[in-house]
């Protein structure tokens, strides 16, 4: 099926941001886990001083002829955190609320996500200071080709791989392919992923990040000697992470008794039926007006009494404010920073089982990882292929953390921060430092 060349801004937009609202995260509460994890592992001083510090940051002007025939110039960024583990991994973001500390920031995010899943990539994150709602197709074209023409010297399969964030989706990542292809005289399909199928984009990616959710839910699930067969789960944010997981934990046997989006959610102790929810969002855009169950709000829903609690919208939703009340046994965090630091401690005195985020969300950086290794190949998988070896990936970095968890008796979270800064670390004391 032939691409529609004269797609409208929304389209280009819209689709594809519910998978990255606010993900803004609680910076300082990740670097404070990273302080505690890097003190149980007695990190050395001088490893511990690289790993807090980004490898390059880079800031650019991007000037633009804008449809009324003046010129725009926005500011561009690109964060390379860490690379001793093979090429940066991160996505690029069309937000007016991107700033170089929170590139940084989510670059750093990334580099923990890659390692925690033994990926071979390091992190880095990009952005452009703009409103893409307010830009044409032509405008946000050439914003896009000139922001990448700026970053070049960093971008490449070996080097930099960047992929879709806030407000960016598979068009923009053709631009870019195409933009670094032109620049190095042939066609490059490998510089970035979440590409469209038709020019190397992988099956499966879109369901990736959901689905790997599904697969430490399971497993959680068989640590604790809970059966899936009727396990009761809430999810909260009904884009496109929260969607696929509620329908992919039903076809488990899960019962979806809780779903939720910015206007608001349903519940219903029987069971929703998802792929109707999943029908409605599609005709009207959000889950407002949804008649499957009684609606609740999306503080109520993080409260419900269930068995595993899916927050799969916002950051910072879980506080040391509303912790206490959280009833969930298991938590998987499909966003990224749902849970503040301050309420890591109180969920794990009530006994709350907490998948973090860098561990629990990683299935969207590990197809992405997928999409890579079949373009450099120049061989495709079936999506079943896909399925089956990100399910492995997941199973086994699940179990990876939940030794790493018992043998140091600290929770999951600790635990998958120790293992992915360990990796990056031994990588550094075998690398040495090139004077």
């Amino acid at each position: 099926m032939a691409t529609d060349l004269r797609l409208p801004t929304s389209t280009i937009v819209l689709p594809d941001k519910d998978r990255f609202l606010n993900e803004e995260n609680p910076f300082e509460a990740m670097m404070s886990r990273f302080d505690r994890a890097a003190a149980l592992l007695d990190l050395d001083p001088g490893i511990y001083q690289v790993l807090r510090h980004p490898e390059k940051q880079i800031t650019i002007s991007v000037p633009v002829m804008m449809d009324n025939g003046e010129v725009k110039v926005f500011t561009g960024h690109r964060v390379l955190y860490n690379t001793s583990r093979g090429p940066a991994k991160g996505g690029i973001r069309f937000d007016m609320a991107v700033t170089l500390d929170e590139v940084t920031a989510l670059a750093a995010w990334m580099t923990w996500k890659c390692a925690v899943v033994n990926l071979p990539f390091g992190g880095a994150k990009g952005g452009v200071v703009c409103d893409p709602l307010g830009m044409s197709v032509g405008e946000l074209e050439r914003l896009t080709r000139r922001y990448t023409a700026g970053i070049i010297s960093t971008l490449g399969p070996d080097s930099d791989v960047p992929a879709p964030d806030v407000n960016t989706n598979e068009r923009v990542m053709a631009w870019i392919m195409d933009t670094y292809s032109m620049h190095v005289r042939h066609t490059v399909t490998a510089v970035v992923t979440g590409k469209p199928v038709e020019m190397g984009g992988s099956l499966g990616r879109r369901e990736a990040t959901g689905r790997g959710v599904m697969f430490v839910v399971r497993e959680a699930l068989g640590h604790l000697q809970r059966p899936m067969a009727g396990a009761t789960v809430a999810v909260q944010g009904f884009g496109n992470v929260g969607s696929v997981a509620a329908r992919l934990l039903g076809q488990q046997g899960c019962k979806i008794v809780a779903i939720s989006d910015r206007t608001g959610g349903y519940h219903n102790p029987a069971g929703l039926d998802v792929d109707a929810a999943i029908a409605h969002v599609q005709r009207h855009k959000t889950l407002e007006g949804f008649t499957g169950g009684d609606a609740l709000t999306n503080e109520a829903l993080l409260e419900l009494d269930v068995d595993v609690l899916v927050p799969a919208a916002l950051e910072n939703v879980i506080t040391s404010k509303n912790a206490q009340r959280i009833k969930a046994r298991i938590i998987a965090e499909g966003a990224n920073g749902p849970t503040s630091a301050g309420a890591d401690a109180i969920l794990e005195e009530k006994g709350i089982f907490v998948i973090p985020d860098i561990l629990a969300n990683a299935g969207g950086v590990t197809v992405s990882y997928f999409e890579w290794v079949q373009d450099r190949g120049g061989y495709f998988w079936s999506e079943d292929v896909v399925n089956e070896r990100l399910r492995d990936i997941m199973t086994r970095s699940f179990h990876d953390v939940l030794a790493l968890s018992r043998q140091h008796r600290v929770n999951m979270r600790t635990a998958a921060y120790m293992l992915s800064i360990s990796r990056v670390a031994t990588v550094h004391k075998l690398r040495g430092i090139y004077a």
